[in-house]
Order: C-alpha cells, then structure tokens, then sequence
C-alpha cells in the first residue's frame, strides 16, 4: 500500500510538511508506502473550466505546462492520500487551490479515479483559521466519495516559525493518533474487499433550481 501526500505550503520543509511528517510516520509505522510532494512552491493555473477532461475522460488536465497530471497520476496509484495546507487569510493558499480544483475535477470526469480511496485533510495554522481551511480540504474529499479516517480532534496542529509545532503537544497527539487511524483503515479496506462487494458507482444526478 501507499500514501501520497501533498503539501500545499510554500515552504517545502515548515509546520505544514512537519504536520504531514508525524502522520507520515505512523504509516510507515505499519509497513505503509509513502511520499510527500511539495505543491506550494510550483507555479500552479487554475482550472479554465474548458471541458476537456470531462469530454476525454484520459484522467489529464488540458493544461500541460504544470506538474498537475503528473501529481494526479500519483494520487491514482496511491491508496490513500493527504492533502496537507497552511492558512492563507482563514483559507488554502491559490496554489494548493488551483491544483485540488484541478486534480479533483480530472478525477471526478475519469470514472470518479478517488472513489474508495482514503483521504485526510492537514493544516498547520499560527493561531486561527484552521478550522475554514479543514472544511475547505475536506470538501474536496467528501466530493469524491473517499473514505476519511478520524483522529480525536480537529486535525489543526499550531505552530508560527517552522518547527513550533514541536510545542504543541495536543497537535502532535492529533497528527499521531490520525496517521494510526489512517493506516487501519486502509487495511480495513483492502482485507474488506476481498469479501465485502463494494456499492456500485451511481450515476451523478444535477439538479438546477433556476430552469
């Protein structure tokens, strides 16, 4: 099994990839497979909303000249992922947003590629805020119908210079307890399926309230 986690910092080795580290480390813990790749510092377009993987259905973005399709060519071999922030005014930074807008999307028009797979959401924050940016992450995952592990509190570690999250004692035991979660759920699901029929993908119904 593997994990992929994406940092969506700027900083490639600050309190949001020190957070993704803890989890990271319980999964390896378990035999997991993991890596960590950083996002925040990549020049990153939004979604244009052209269509084409909707129209394609390859699991690409039409837009080649960024990391994007590598990334989500990554997340499809993974078995569960982590998408680790910062928070930019209560929020996921632009970078970290136009890629998950993208990358979801592409998933999503390709046979829905993250059904089933385990997901969790990280945020490192200096002192609010971290609570919006969860949902905001979350909110990608729910979408895709991935199945999303616990731990026992928000998963929001504190820290402002990179490192100070080491204080934050409770942050460290949520990161903790989330990395051993995530790791029995993915063996929950992969001794399930040999046994357990999944629920078979319906078809996505829209309804327009303004006609």
């Amino acid at each position: 099994m593997k994990v992929v986690a994406f940092n969506g910092s700027p900083s490639k080795e600050g309190n949001t990839y020190l957070g993704i580290k803890i989890v990271v480390e319980e999964l390896e813990k378990e035999g997991i497979e993991t890596e960590i790749v950083h996002v925040g510092n990549k020049t990153i377009r939004g979604c244009i909303a052209c269509g084409y993987c909707t129209k394609i259905k390859n699991g690409r973005c039409a837009i080649s000249s960024d990391p994007v399709n590598d990334w989500v060519e990554k997340m499809k071999e993974a078995d569960g992922i982590i998408l680790g922030s910062p928070v930019h005014y209560s929020a996921i930074p632009g970078t970290m947003k136009s890629f998950l807008d993208r990358a979801f999307r592409v998933a999503e028009a390709s046979n829905s590629l993250l059904r089933h797979k385990v997901g969790v959401a990280v945020v490192a924050v200096r002192r609010a805020g971290g609570i919006p940016t969860f949902d905001q992450l979350n909110n990608y995952i729910n979408h895709s119908e991935m199945l999303i592990p616990t731990s026992n509190y928000w998963n929001v570690i504190n820290g402002r210079l990179p490192g100070e999250i080491i204080q934050d004692e409770e942050g460290i035991q949520i990161m903790r307890i989330l990395g051993k979660n995530m790791a029995w759920l993915m063996k929950l699901v992969e001794n399930g399926e040999r046994t357990v029929k999944k629920p078979e993908r319906e078809q996505k119904v829209f309804t327009n309230f303004i006609r």
